[in-house]
């Protein structure tokens, strides 16, 4: 088998996802399993996650003065 002509070198973004999953797994171990960790070792994890993971929030949408959203579609044929 031919070596490699181009070396992978681990990107910040991989490295990120990497740090993060071990976080994920660290905190289910602490969560399922009853692996001990102190709060703050809990509160550093959630702090970097937020770092790395989006928190998702309800977005509500309104129209014209509070009414309801109206869509309009314009078609044109030629």
């Amino acid at each position: 088998m031919a070596a490699r002509t181009t070396k992978i070198s681990p990107t910040d973004a991989w490295k990120a996802r990497i740090q993060t999953t071990m976080l994920v797994k660290r905190l289910n171990q602490n969560a399922l399993e009853g692996e001990i960790m102190t709060p703050g070792q809990i509160r550093s994890a959630e702090i970097l996650l937020k770092k790395v993971i989006p928190d998702l929030k309800a977005i509500e949408h309104s129209g014209a003065d509070g009414g309801p959203v109206k869509f309009q579609i314009d078609i044109k044929f030629s």
